[in-house]
């Protein structure tokens, strides 16, 4: 649409998204000489305008500044805003949080495309700027990269354009309004549009110019869009390259084209022509014998392309990298290069704590490194297109992209989890065509040649219908090279064909299986799943093991990477990860936002440990005689790692070494390992073998791990052999029984029960006492947000009851040679049928044994924890444990674990999911020791099978009752928490997925655990 007056209409006209907008085109650089493209540095044609704009802000549009384009009018008294920013993290107006719901549901009644006269929030900013030396004759653009969610723009008074699409470029030719000196560049930006209905993803709710703003000029003769396509012939080794220009510009006509495709080395691989007619260009060569493109081999060539004019002068050049790869669908399964792929994905909002979605460079190069660390191969842009610089990097680095258009409209369809789409846009409303279509042009324009873009997405959670799959109809017809993803036909089956495979968000292992095993026509992706808010991801690996077992079952997007949660002081002036309602939105979706498997931060949650492991392309299987190595890599050989080993005696290093293993990709082999099992001293052994990098990469530094496998093992003492004891027998068993108390002594090793509250009320080890507050049988773990999501407090919130106040209602003694047992038994309140024992046996060799019995009854509710817990000092306040970890684990995601012995401080076991929550434990613990500063403390022994084990600041009743980790209590105990068995902490989804059946404890049998307390 062209236009010379700006019109407030269009914001609610949903036939009009662009006013004078220039044609949506490559994202490709350009420079005046090859030395200065071989560089690839800042381009001299490009001028920015981040930084500092004057800027008013007004809370609706009648009372925004309406003439403040003018030339003559004064900014004087005007804030400064940063741009790219947003307007809602620098002081002005609402920040607000939804999911599903739009911003404005219960406070306006609408349906789209009305909008909210009394909430749309308007920005206007004013930048000045001269242009750049010898820019005077040229043409000069402006390219707005983001601005949320509709803008005017202005410059010396004269109206530009208007833009809307939050999420892709919009480019205005400022050339007849420039002028002289200084130049007064006006923006208004409106938070509400149509655009607003497009654009319900499950996010913060911001507007502003928050991507980067430039000018930029152009030589006489300018390739203004570039078109590669690759092809491999049927044996995938020779490529083909299909290439397609526009030129604009005086001198256009008589251009020509030169290209130079060089290796990643920089040798000349081939040069030739490109005819130009009518500013067009196009040609197909063949290239011969290449090297791929592929995540694990992320091969890029370099083609320049040359602009002469029509005196045979250089007036332009082109970089372009080039991947040859070729992604196609083979017999219902998606193939890359002639292989049968699988995404290891995560879905990835752009997100900073500080900045929202305004990222930094710095940021997407910490992203794109920890992706690869921990054997990510996918990305999915969700639910938008991501900046420019990202591709580049999943380029380079090698990461599979879906990019996906802005469209969500989430709220026109879906109410309180039911599908309900009588008024859901966009629907099979014709109206809605043209700015749904918009945005899918907007998108593969700009993105159209970068080799790691697989997959083109028609948005989310849209529900279905014609529109939608006009645009997917499109995405095939413009590019044939690349697949349609659209998982919403899910709900509206009447348009199957918008998407080539089967994608679902949240469906259980089962439901897989059962449409995999149906004879389906598509292949499976889980575009979502393992919902990783809070304390989740368990159960993953019954989605990784669909991998090997179905053919047609080609991965998944884990949701999703990173935490929205914003930076904010509490009201002691101290700064905390906030999410929503905690700056009074409403509506809100509140801690809905904390789903990542990093903080918001960029710190790597304990989750990753679990991803990383399942996510491993090559397995390792060892055992006492070597390690089965089986490369699942489709391209890549081992040969660029070192295959390191070490034997472990109960934690302790016996051996280790490094040998050579080159695995072909596909292939697997086992190797050797000089462990010397066949003599070894009785005890618990773990043989390890990882993969490491032999030299550093973009992603890595040399020696960091790819790949692990662990096992164990016991070794049995040889028949016949003496068996020594740990048991050290010292004094007779002393036992003073008093009126109310029963005092134990055994050397140094002082005890004392108390049968008036019917437990141990103290535990001293030459004199050091251990037991702060008395031991209590547990059976409430503090909620996670998955159990929130199931309804656990209350489903199963007797049991948090039944924690609190157990009463003892018996207890009985005996003493024999060299022990004192006691034995208290407790009346749950839960039910008459239920008892919970607890039996301390005080031995000759100063420790204590400790037996916790359950005996369940029917018809009560699974059991969230089987536990007794304890307070000693806070001066314990470090702790190393032989276990499973190094990160905390459970019973439903301990597969990323390893046995070994690892240490924290006790503070540090809280992990800061942004509520608080369950959190901390490690399983298969075999001892544990707590010690404070001087290494002074006591010992915690698993004295049968393995126990769990949780050490923490907090009681679950503590961290039950805060919303912040704000909330909680100044720290006054080390709280230790010993368990026979809790439950999972599942992850299929947040809101009713119960964790998986194996992974929960029944409560109607009996549950037994044990272990040992002694000094050190």
């Amino acid at each position: 649409m062209k236009a010379a007056k700006a019109d407030l209409k269009w914001l609610g006209d949903v036939s009009v998204f662009e006013v004078n907008r220039l044609k949506a085109y490559s994202d490709h650089r350009y420079y005046r000489t090859m030395e200065e493209a071989l560089k690839s540095d800042e381009m001299d044609m490009r001028y920015s305008l981040n930084g500092m704009w004057k800027f008013n802000y007004a809370v609706r549009p009648d009372c925004r500044p309406e003439h403040f384009y003018a030339a003559d009018f004064s900014s004087d008294g005007w804030d400064d805003i940063e741009v790219p920013g947003h307007i809602q993290l620098q002081g002005y107006g609402q920040i607000q949080y939804v999911n599903t719901q739009y911003p404005w549901d219960g406070l306006n009644e609408l349906r789209p495309p009305a909008l909210p006269e009394d909430n749309n929030a308007v920005g206007s900013y004013i930048r000045t700027f001269h242009l750049p030396a010898g820019w005077g004759n040229s043409p000069v653009y402006i390219s707005f990269q983001g601005v949320e969610s509709a803008f005017y723009v202005w410059l010396n008074g004269h109206f530009v354009g208007y833009g809307e699409d939050s999420f892709t470029p919009s480019d205005f030719d400022l050339t007849p309004f420039l002028q002289e000196g200084e130049n007064k560049l006006a923006v208004e930006v409106y938070q509400r549009s149509t655009g607003s209905w497009l654009e319900d993803q499950d996010f913060w709710r911001f507007s502003g110019i928050f991507r980067e703003v430039y000018l930029y000029t152009v030589p006489a003769a300018h390739i203004r869009d570039v078109r590669v396509r690759t092809d491999l012939d049927a044996s995938y080794t020779q490529g083909t390259l299909q290439l397609d220009l526009k030129l604009e510009g005086a001198a256009a006509a008589g251009a020509r084209v030169e290209a130079e495709l060089r290796d990643a080395q920089g040798n000349v691989v081939q040069t030739f022509g490109v005819n130009v007619q009518d500013g067009q260009a196009s040609v197909r060569k063949e290239v011969g014998e290449v090297n791929l493109w592929s995540a694990e081999i992320p091969y890029l060539y370099r083609l320049y392309l040359r602009v002469y004019d029509s005196a045979g002068e250089l007036v332009e050049v082109v970089p372009q990298a080039v991947g040859f790869r070729v992604f196609e669908m083979i017999d219902k399964v998606m193939h890359i290069n002639g292989k049968r792929i699988v995404f290891k994905g995560v879905n990835r909002h752009e997100f900073n704590p500080h900045r929202g979605r305004a990222i930094t460079k710095e940021d997407m190069l910490w992203d794109i490194r920890t992706i690869k660390q921990n054997n990510m191969n996918a990305v999915r842009t969700s639910h938008y297109p991501n900046q420019s610089l990202w591709y580049e990097l999943c380029d380079e680095y090698g990461v599979y992209v879906i990019d996906e258009m802005n469209l969500e409209t989430h709220g026109s369809w879906q109410k309180l989890g039911a599908v309900e789409p009588s008024w859901v846009i966009p629907g099979d409303r014709p109206e809605w065509l043209d700015i749904v279509m918009d945005r899918a042009v907007s998108m593969v324009e700009r993105d159209k040649n970068h080799p790691s873009i697989l997959i083109w997405s028609c948005g989310n959670e849209s529900h279905g219908g014609e529109v939608i799959f006009k645009v997917s109809e499109y995405f095939r017809t413009y590019d044939p090279t690349r697949l349609v993803h659209y998982e919403g036909v899910f709900h509206d089956r009447r348009f199957n064909d918008t998407s080539d495979m089967e994608s679902r968000m949240y469906a259980k292992p089962a439901d897989i299986e059962a449409y995999l095993n149906d004879n389906p026509e598509k292949p499976y992706i889980s575009c979502e799943y393992m919902h990783a808010m809070g304390n989740s991801i368990g159960g993953m690996h019954k989605y990784t093991e669909l991998e090997d077992k179905y053919p047609m079952y080609q991965g998944g997007f884990i949701w999703d990477y990173i935490d929205q949660a914003i930076y904010k002081k509490d009201r002691y002036g101290k700064p905390f990860l906030a999410y929503g309602g905690d700056f009074g939105d409403r509506p809100s979706d509140y801690s809905f936002c904390g789903d990542g498997i990093v903080y918001a931060n960029r710190q790597v949650t304990a989750k990753m440990q679990e991803v990383k492991f399942l996510y491993q392309n090559i397995k390792l299987f060892p055992d006492r005689g070597g390690v089965r190595i089986v490369n699942g890599n489709l391209f890549a050989n081992t040969s660029q790692y070192a295959l390191t080993y070490s034997l472990e005696r109960e934690g302790v290093t016996v051996l280790s070494g490094t040998l050579e293993a080159a695995v072909a990709p596909g292939e697997e082999a086992f190797v050797e390992l000089p462990l010397g099992t066949e003599q070894l001293a009785p005890g618990e052994y773990a043989v390890n073998a990882a993969f490491v990098l032999r030299e550093s990469t973009l992603w890595a530094e040399k020696g960091d791990e790819v790949a692990f496998g662990q096992f164990v093992f016991t070794q049995e003492a040889a028949e016949g052999a003496s068996v020594t004891t740990d048991l050290n027998q010292v004094n007779a068993i002393q036992v003073v029984e008093g009126d109310v108390n029963i005092g134990v002594r055994a050397g140094s090793t002082q005890v004392l029960f108390s049968k008036a509250f019917g437990t141990l009320v103290s535990l001293k080890f030459s004199g050091q006492e251990t037991i702060a507050q008395m031991p209590a049988p547990l059976f409430w773990r503090a909620t996670t947000d998955n159990d929130k999501g199931t309804s656990m407090g209350f489903e199963l919130g007797a049991w948090y009851a039944a924690s609190l106040l157990p009463k003892c209602i018996e207890w009985k003694a005996e003493q024999q040679q060299g022990e004192y047992r006691i034995e208290f038994t407790y009346k749950l309140n839960i039910s008459t049928e239920v008892k919970a024992k607890v039996a301390y046996t005080v031995r000759a060799d100063g420790s204590v044994l400790v037996q916790n019995t359950y005996q369940g009854t029917a018809g009560l509710p699974d059991l969230p924890i089987h536990a007794l817990s304890f307070k000693t000092s806070p001066e314990f306040d470090r702790v190393q444990w032989l276990a499973l970890g190094p990160e905390e684990n459970y019973a439903d995601r301990a597969f990323g674990a390893r046995l070994g012995i690892h240490e924290s401080s006790v503070a540090d076991t809280v992990a800061p999911y942004l509520v608080p929550q369950e959190s901390g434990n490690r399983t298969g613990v075999r001892w544990a020791k707590l010690t404070d500063a001087a290494g002074r403390g006591f010992r915690i022994e698993a004295a049968s099978a393995p126990i769990e084990l949780n050490v923490s600041p907090y009681t679950a009743f503590e961290l039950e009752n805060a919303q912040h980790a704000y909330e909680l209590p100044p720290v006054h105990y080390t709280v230790v928490t010993v368990a026979g068995k809790q439950m999972g902490v599942g992850g299929d989804d947040s809101w009713g997925a119960p964790v998986h059946p194996e992974y929960r404890i029944p409560s109607d049998g009996e549950l037994q655990f044990e272990f040992v307390i002694r000094a050190l």
